[in-house]
């Protein structure tokens, strides 16, 4: 007779690890935005897609959170170091990510539909890490801002270049560099025009001229990075300015690092309390012009949060479907229960709607010239950071729940993913900032209602639904203070109604429609009514 304590067989119903599956070619929205939009990124893509589920590169990205940075403020001999440790894993993923463009292919890709390409790479990153995600996203946004100027060309052309130097040398020195942003002051936070840090001229005033930084610095991202993009007063007002780490002998550039964040989630990503004592910079264009040329940055730093949030709300899907498709109980896979197949058929609208939201905004970017894509561009962004990052904390948490206790410890990823993502909606401007960033677009610019409303019409006209969100929005225009937050959730999912029509099938479309704009759906996961949960949720699965 066996013992009772002599290991017993495995049983079958145990789920192995997500593993060996391509998140970009089994992705039914990346694959489509890439084939319709960027075909010539669809190599990269699928590389860096094969990734994203690699044993290795799990496991790197667990670690790069449990082993988190350690500040060093004194080396040996008690000289002031202002280092950051990282461990190993972090300098790994740094490396894949740089490596793939994430951070730059928008740039230096000369082909149509680049913006898009970077999008999806994004996408994908967020499926991965999204600590390292942080630093890939500044290079991003900063590249166009040290284009602008010809002083900065060589940090432009550093910040682009794919590939990871971690050296801390001075720029002249490496194959290529990062950048951080430090912007908000303890006592002002997203108002940045109540910042005291102040500069001054070394010599001459004006753009790419020199000037001393004194103050501090609350939320300082990334403080290993080469350069720092930062905001503070000058004679001529709030300015923008480029700070390097070190100066070109190799000195520290009169920065020191305080203390790093504890922070609930993005542990893997250094963020810290600096202070300024006579820090060299360069002035980025006019004074009196840095929130402005800030703000320019920001458009790119919010569309990365949107489709970063529709990534992470991709990533947390996958696991969950990977566990219900191949669970079983009551003599059935958990995904065909009749209590779990609205829940994870509802997850799969949420998903499908932010995707091509945010892939939207990013076509916007492609065609930037254009006059109409460029008020899409201004409209659209801050209501896709703002509705993405809204419901990737629900959609992370729903997803724990349709795994059970087994999502709920360290060694699975969803621990990651739900301490991630509250992040994306504070970082670039809270959800109240959103708000009134597309308050302040419609009441400065009107019209930019009228190109984002002109691409829904066509649809709304076979789906009255749709079109009662047409009138509503066009209603709420008129005042839009008055009803801020509806507004733009209304505009929101208008938008991702229409896109679906368009671009999914048609019974994902249907279902989104009336449930999101419908009265016959709740406001938790689950609650679908009289729809085809297998084939919803079929569009979501990998492959």
């Amino acid at each position: 007779m066996t013992g009772f304590t002599q290991q017993r067989p495995i049983p079958d119903n145990l789920i192995p690890d997500l593993n060996g599956v391509n998140a970009f070619t089994t992705d039914k929205v990346a694959s489509w935005i890439v084939g319709q939009y960027s075909p010539w990124a669809a190599e990269r893509a699928a590389a860096l897609g094969a990734k994203v589920w690699d044993p290795p590169v799990l496991k790197a990205a667990r670690d790069a959170q449990r082993h988190t940075p350690e500040l060093r403020t004194l080396d040996r001999l008690g000289n002031e170091v202002h280092d950051v440790d990282f461990h190993p894993a972090y300098h790994e993923l740094m490396a894949l990510g740089f490596g793939s463009g994430v951070h730059s292919l928008a740039w230096t890709a000369d082909q149509p539909g680049a913006h898009s390409a970077r999008a999806v790479l994004s996408y994908l990153w967020n499926q991965i890490d999204g600590s390292t995600a942080c630093p890939l996203g500044m290079a991003y946004a900063s590249i166009p801002v040290l284009r602008s100027q010809p002083e900065l060309a060589p940090w432009a052309e550093a910040i682009a270049a794919e590939g990871y130097d971690p050296a801390d040398v001075p720029i002249a020195g490496k194959s290529a560099g990062t950048i951080g942003y430090f912007m908000t002051e303890k006592h002002g936070g997203s108002d940045l025009r109540a910042n005291v840090t102040v500069a001054r001229p070394v010599n001459r005033r004006g753009p790419g001229e020199t000037y001393l930084l004194n103050g501090h610095k609350w939320f300082a991202s990334v403080p290993m990075a080469d350069a720092y993009l930062t905001v503070a007063q000058t004679e001529g007002g709030v300015s923008c300015l480029l700070v390097p780490r070190r100066r070109p002998g190799g000195e520290l550039n009169g920065i020191k690092i305080n203390r790093l964040k504890d922070k609930l989630g993005n542990r893997a990503n250094a963020s810290s309390e600096i202070e300024y004592h006579d820090a060299h910079a360069v002035l980025v264009s006019e004074e009196g012009k840095g929130v402005r040329t800030i703000l320019s940055s920001a458009e790119y730093t919010r569309l990365d949060f949107a489709v970063g949030s529709a990534g992470l709300m991709r990533a947390a899907l996958s696991q969950g479907l990977h566990y219900n498709d191949r669970r079983t109980a009551f003599g059935a896979r958990l995904s065909q229960l009749p209590i779990q197949a609205p829940v994870l058929a509802d997850l799969a609208l949420e998903w499908a709607g932010a995707a091509h939201l945010g892939f939207r905004v990013a076509r916007a970017e492609d065609h930037g010239d254009d006059v109409a894509e460029g008020l899409v561009s201004r409209l659209l962004t801050p209501v896709a950071k703002f509705w993405n990052c809204r419901r990737v904390s629900s959609v992370t948490e729903e997803v724990i729940q349709s795994i059970g206790g087994n999502a709920y410890i360290e060694e699975h990823p969803c621990p990651r993913y739900y301490r991630e993502a509250p992040l994306n909606a504070i970082w670039e401007g809270t959800s109240n900032m959103m708000v009134m960033d597309v308050g302040r677009v419609l009441t400065r610019e009107p019209k930019a209602i009228e190109p984002v409303l002109d691409e829904i019409r066509p649809v709304a006209a076979e789906h009255p639904l749709l079109a009662a969100v047409v009138a509503e929005v066009e209603e709420l225009v008129t005042a839009p203070e008055d009803t801020a937050r509806y507004l733009v959730t209304r505009l929101a999912l208008g938008v991702q109604a229409a896109l679906l029509v368009r671009h999914a099938p048609t019974v994902v479309a249907d279902a989104f429609v009336a449930s999101r704009l419908g009265s016959g759906w709740g406001p938790g996961y689950g609650t679908l009514r009289g729809h085809d949960f297998e084939a919803i949720i079929d569009y979501a699965r990998l492959g």
